[in-house]
């Protein structure tokens, strides 16, 4: 991660391996790393939130140490699939952990981003459009245009996860600049 740029904190609502998003997110960060600096955050391990797991010490391990990556970060790329026209329950469980206490939110003032990829012609929009909502909620402050919604397609991308399609690198990297702009404009006021 090259430290002078922004550094993005980036969560994936997938567990599985071979996830297309989770392909996806790698790719857009390599396609990127000219320009912002991200930071994979695991929320695989997080607990089921529980409001009874906070204690006087604090909350579970992998509590804290997500939050204190979404703390370090300067803005929040979320990469969603899409289950049952909505956002997959591992990234609604990260982003309720996210939101605790009460009055310390990891979300709120934060740049942040949704993008999300499925092998179907719609691309995670209606995710999204439920996700960008909950986004406002948390106090993130949601990067509107351009939106990125991709119709996986395989052949897209080379095995070492390169995109080998110049017409998604080009939608991919203009997106990327996007981004880059939504993420300075307010890190400038820090």
């Amino acid at each position: 991660m090259h430290s002078s740029f922004p550094r993005v904190a980036v969560l994936v609502g997938s567990l599985r391996a071979g996830s297309v998003n989770r392909r996806l997110a790698r790719a857009l960060a390599a396609l990127a790393a000219d320009r912002l600096a991200f930071a994979f955050v695991e929320i695989g391990d997080l607990p089921l939130y529980n409001d009874d797991l906070w204690t006087d010490a604090g909350a579970p391990a992998p509590v804290e140490r997500f939050k204190a990556q979404v703390a370090a970060a300067d803005a929040v790329l979320l990469v969603t699939p899409e289950y049952n026209r909505a956002v997959p329950g591992l990234l609604g469980n990260a982003l309720d952990w996210g939101s605790r206490p009460q009055g310390k939110s990891s979300w709120a003032g934060k740049a942040a981003a949704c993008i999300g990829a499925s092998p179907g012609a719609i691309g995670t929009a209606a995710a999204q459009v439920h996700l960008k909502a909950q986004m406002v909620t948390l106090g993130m402050i949601v990067m509107g245009h351009p939106e990125f919604y991709l119709s996986f397609k395989p052949e897209d991308f080379g095995p070492d996860g390169t995109v080998v399609n110049d017409q998604t690198a080009a939608f991919m990297n203009a997106y990327a600049d996007a981004f880059a702009r939504h993420v300075a404009r307010l890190s400038s006021g820090k």
